[in-house]
């Protein structure tokens, strides 16, 4: 098989295609990588989250970048993918290797690697690392050093980010604010975010109602993705306790966010952004950009207008959003998925942030989510989104590439303002509706994406994209 990286590592089946050859192999190229770079001596971090066999994937990557002569910082838990980041730039290390396959069932295992500057790797990053996986496929190129050694050496070290990770939240989040909500509800989701919501909560007095704390490599039965249909169990606690102000969950690896209000409404992540964004702009006069992905709400765009400031659209992935955050270029950046990240923090997706900015939001603000949503639709306008999945046949799959490259007039009785083809193909319509077509790489599966100023609209326009795919 091939090593191809995705928009967040390589992933793949556990026992078939994840094997521990294939991890040495990929672990050996990025160590030729690092080496390639210069960068070596600040050494490499080694993390897994969760899923079956992540410990020992990690000592197996261990033995083979101390083996390589690379000074190796072992993690001895499971550890976030926003502490890896935060551990990268605290520590000046080359970068990090993180067995982690986020939101994906608990079949899936991956690779994620991280450079020196904390962010998810760019494409020249990913693409040199292939190259070198697939060109020594199939021969013994790696020594592995024994970890005992190693530790003699001084070539690995084990660690425990965790501390440094909280004390940095300190400065970030209004810890004070939030006490004054009474109680939280928790949910990690089985994941690496146990312990990361609850332990800053309880330090400054906020009563914690935490579920789903424990390790379940199965993740309960469920993808550990903190959406709406997976986290029913969550919805119904937060709805049927009055004392509860609020519901905060992270995914498998904690850098995804899922926000439940107070009467258990669950809250897209694209409003959670937006709100942020007001937030953080109008209440803590925080000054810059703001960056969204091709795919996520225009609800972002309509308060950035507000404020004056400017909108970077980046491509589906959040190496590009890391990058502007990186360059300090931008007050917050944020994904549909679930993603997001503020000036002067990681360069990376990081969940916990992201639900204790909106803990901080809601007792600062007095209202709830569902009122804070209200109040901005109010000064700048409501829009919905929708995403769905559609099932290619190998007849519409072979016809789907003409479709969009003839670029329809109209859409939904309405003219098309505007072609994007940053990532996908997106009309904008004239009427400020849009959807967007991002076929997948590796399934017969189209994205569809759409937005619209009522449900009704939204309807409207994607049943116009299904009809664009399916004749």
């Amino acid at each position: 098989m091939r090593i191809s990286f995705g928009t967040s590592g390589w992933r793949g089946i556990l026992g078939e295609d994840f094997t521990f050859e294939n991890v040495k192999l990929v672990t050996q190229a990025i160590a030729d990588h690092v080496a390639a770079t210069g960068e070596k001596g600040g050494g490499i971090i080694v993390g897994y989250d969760t899923r079956f066999m992540g410990e020992r994937f990690a000592k197996e990557a261990a033995r083979v970048l101390t083996g390589a002569g690379l000074k190796t910082f072992l993690c001895n838990r499971d550890t976030p993918t926003p502490v890896i980041a935060f551990e990268i730039l605290r520590r000046k290390a080359a970068g990090a290797i993180n067995f982690t396959a986020s939101h994906n069932p608990p079949e899936y295992n991956g690779i994620k690697f991280s450079p020196s500057w904390g962010g998810p790797a760019l494409p020249e990053t990913t693409h040199d690392i292939e190259r070198r996986a697939n060109d020594m496929a199939g021969s013994v190129c790696y020594k592995e050093r024994h970890l005992d050694d190693a530790l003699r050496e001084g070539l690995l070290t084990e660690i425990d980010p965790q501390e440094p990770y909280l004390k940095d939240l300190e400065a970030k989040v209004d810890f004070a604010a939030i006490a004054r909500l009474g109680t939280v509800a928790v949910n990690a989701l089985y994941g690496t975010g146990r312990g990361y919501l609850e332990e800053p909560l309880q330090k400054h007095h906020v009563r914690v109602k935490s579920v789903n704390a424990r390790r379940d490599p199965y993740f309960g039965g469920f993808p550990p993705e903190p959406a709406e249909k997976y986290i029913q169990d969550f919805i119904g606690t937060v709805k049927g306790d009055p004392a509860i102000k609020l519901g905060l969950a992270t995914d498998g690896d904690a850098d995804r966010f899922g926000i439940v209000d107070e009467d258990g409404t669950f809250i897209e992540p694209n409003y959670i952004i937006a709100l942020l964004l007001d937030y953080l702009v109008r209440v803590r006069g925080m000054k810059g950009g703001v960056a969204r992905s091709v795919a996520t709400s225009h609800l972002v765009d309509a308060v950035a207008n507000k404020h004056g400031i400017q909108v970077y659209e980046t491509p589906v992935g959040f190496k590009y959003i890391g990058e502007l955050i990186s360059q300090d270029k931008i007050v917050i950046g944020g994904e549909e998925s679930a993603g997001l990240s503020i000036r002067g923090h990681v360069p990376e997706k990081d969940g916990i942030l992201a639900c204790f900015l909106v803990a901080e939001m809601v007792a600062h603000e007095g209202l709830s989510v569902k009122k804070l949503l209200d109040r901005l639709y109010s000064q700048v306008g409501r829009l919905v989104t929708r995403r769905e999945n559609i099932t290619l046949t190998p007849e519409l799959e072979r016809a789907f590439a003409g479709k969009l490259s003839a670029g329809p007039a109209e859409l939904a009785g309405v003219k098309v303002r505007e072609t994007v083809t940053l990532d996908g193909t997106k009309f904008i319509l004239a009427d400020g509706s849009w959807l967007l077509f991002r076929k997948s790489g590796t399934e017969p599966v189209v994205r569809l994406y759409g937005e619209a100023a009522t449900a009704e609209r939204l309807a409207a326009v994607m049943a116009a994209g299904h009809d664009l795919i399916m004749k």
